[in-house]
């Protein structure tokens, strides 16, 4: 009768009727999977030997606790699963059907167990590791490069992005932790500076302030500036300075990489705050900054609370060491 309930459920014209319905079928699915899940490799020891006294024995339980999963699984499913000649069994049709949805089920969690089980591997495990695109292309490298001297099999999985993206893929879990600028402050997170990169006024080399080594940025406040999209750590921090030197950037240009902005600066398309590149880019001259004071800090942050497996915590330890010579000189 429940499953004529929910049949005409789904026939009813009423979005509502329809959403409870769906609702019902996901928590019968749910409670389902529940009740099935602990007797899953019971069935399946049963249905290979096709004996219970057997099975109870490899599987190292009680023969009574097994045949008694056995009975309450095919009460549950409302199928025979099995043909019963006194201790000796065999599948019927239905339990033949279930026997290879089993198998690939219990193969796939057993990949799982081992996957992770690889990935907490002190010696071999895994670092899930986000960072700024403007470290990818020197620092990263130069990093776990020095790392693996004492850590030679750990592995990376790398994530380049903007500051927020990484945040929320480490609150996600998707990260184990991110170098990032600035240094956050939020609750959740454990978030220490590990070093400062001064940035430079990037200007086309044709420009009026070429011929410069030096300029406040006020005597900017004039130009066209090309820029991060909002949201970029980096575009904070320009917005910040243009403001404490008393102008508001005009922006012609807002992209996601750094060395991309440097390419519209050469391209005559405006100017640019930006940090050093790993590899000087002809077409412009890049300023120091002598006022307001130009530079951003870099640190790492991970979740608070968030357990280390021992490759994430060796790793952590030596971004930590690195503190105040984490970027290239």
């Amino acid at each position: 009768m429940a499953h004529q309930h929910r049949s005409q459920a789904h026939l009813s014209p009423s979005s509502d009727t329809r959403d409870m319905a769906e609702t019902a079928d996901t928590a019968d699915t749910a409670d389902m999977a529940r009740l099935l899940a602990p007797r899953l490799a019971y069935f399946a020891g049963v249905a290979r030997t096709e004996h219970v006294t057997r099975a109870a024995q490899e599987m190292q339980v009680p023969q009574s606790t097994l045949s008694r999963a056995m009975v309450r699984l095919e009460q549950d499913l409302g199928v025979d699963l099995f043909a019963r000649r006194g201790r000796t069994v065999s599948l019927t049709p239905a339990g033949r059907t279930f026997l290879g949805s089993v198998e690939r089920a219990l193969a796939e969690i057993e990949r799982a167990a081992e996957e992770v089980r690889a990935d907490a591997d002190p010696t071999a495990g895994k670092v899930a590791f986000g960072f700024l695109h403007t470290m990818g292309a020197e620092t990263v490298p130069g990093l776990i490069q020095a790392f693996r001297a004492d850590h030679p099999r750990v592995r990376f999985s790398l994530v380049q992005n903007y500051g927020e993206a990484m945040i929320e893929r480490l609150r996600a879990g998707e990260l184990d932790l991110c170098l990032t600028s600035p240094v956050p402050d939020a609750p959740d997170l454990v978030a220490l500076r590990l070093d400062e990169q001064k940035l430079r006024l990037v200007v086309p080399a044709d420009h009026r302030l070429a011929a410069r080594r030096r300029i406040r940025l006020a005597e900017a406040a004039d130009e066209t500036f090309v820029t991060l999209e909002p949201g970029y750590g980096l575009r904070r921090i320009t917005d910040d300075l243009c403001q404490e030197a008393g102008f508001r950037p005009r922006v012609a240009f807002e992209g996601e990489e750094a060395e991309t902005l440097r390419g519209l600066v050469a391209a005559g398309l405006g100017v640019a705050l930006l940090p050093p590149p790993a590899v000087p880019r002809p077409g412009v001259v890049e300023l120091t900054v002598t006022a307001p004071r130009a530079a951003r800090e870099i640190g790492v942050a991970w979740l608070d609370g968030h357990p280390d497996t021992p490759p994430v915590a060796a790793f952590k330890k030596f971004l930590l060491s690195r503190r105040g010579n984490l970027l290239p000189g």
